[in-house]
């Protein structure tokens, strides 16, 4: 049976510790504290599961918070591929400080082995044969190729799988030279990646041209302003606002918006469904607390 597959190659535990404020060179007393199996992969496959679907997630975990990760995943019944690793997984610091904000704090994380990195590898290659697509989300751990994205999108091609891509710096440029069928940059990312390719800036042009160099989709998230969602090759643009909410937290709200967008793609839903829907669960991330769901 066909499902959504989503790797999460660098995952964390989040904890989030509540203050009253931030006073520089003082002490700050913590006020409560939550944790929670996070990254950007694993928030994906919380959001598919909640939208109805059935995903797959595989990542490498290791030490104690890998442990810990497991253990919330478990509870959350998110289907789990585990490739344990040597040096002990992340732990990502949010710090809410009420008028002031959130400042957040994630390490690189562990150091991925030339072994644990293949045994990764022949895990995604085995779940491709049964992916109705693959999700590819966060930021690549140390040891690992600067490609590896660009190796996994051109695994996907090979066995006919639609890869969705969100991600940012050089791991971007690289895969995107690779031709993924779905990009999910959102604002700052595409500035980035414009200045990094030495292309003119302006959020149409780079879109257009990213999409140029994919074949595919790109959509292009900006907070509360118009989204764009593209194919140049299709000469289709498509553009919508979000629904006006003042936000509660931002944490996870793009992964929220690409777990729609692939689950409108699994149901065969129209490119515009996948805007309008991708903006919805984007806009209802923002009503929770990091973490949790509607």
């Amino acid at each position: 049976m066909k499902r959504p597959v989503v790797l999460a190659l660098n995952p964390s535990i989040d904890a989030e510790w509540r203050v009253d404020g931030v006073r520089w060179e003082e002490k700050n007393t913590v006020e409560s504290e939550r944790r929670w199996a996070g990254g950007k992969g694993v928030n994906v496959a919380r959001w598919l599961r909640h939208l109805g679907s059935n995903p797959l997630l595989i990542l490498p975990l290791g030490g104690d918070a890998g442990g810990e990760i497991a253990a919330h995943l478990a509870q959350e019944k998110i289907t789990a591929q585990i490739i344990r690793i040597r040096e002990t997984s992340r732990v990502n610091v949010i710090v809410t400080a009420g008028r002031q904000g959130q400042l957040r704090f994630n390490p690189h994380g562990p150091k991925l082995s030339g072994v644990e990195w293949r045994a990764l590898l022949d895990s995604v290659r085995d779940a491709c044969r049964t992916a109705s697509l693959m999700v590819l989300s966060g930021s690549l751990p140390r040891g690992v190729p600067v490609t590896a994205y660009a190796k996994i999108i051109r695994m996907c091609q090979k066995l006919g799988v639609p890869a969705l891509l969100d991600c940012d710096g050089p791991a971007l440029e690289a895969a995107v030279h690779a031709r993924p069928y779905f990009v999910k940059p959102n604002e700052h990312e595409l500035a980035a990646w414009t200045a990094a390719m030495k292309l003119k800036n302006g959020v149409l042009s780079a879109a257009r041209h990213m999409s140029c160099m994919t074949g595919g989709w790109v959509f292009v998230s900006r907070g509360a302003k118009s989204a764009l969602l593209m194919n140049a090759d299709m000469s289709e643009t498509l553009t919508a606002v979000p629904e006006r909410l003042k936000p509660r937290n931002t944490v996870g709200a793009g992964d929220a918006l690409l777990a729609a967008v692939a689950r409108q793609m699994e149901l065969g839903s129209a490119p515009r469904e996948w805007l309008h829907q991708g903006l919805a669960a984007g806009t209802a991330a923002t009503q929770c607390r990091p973490g949790e769901l509607p």
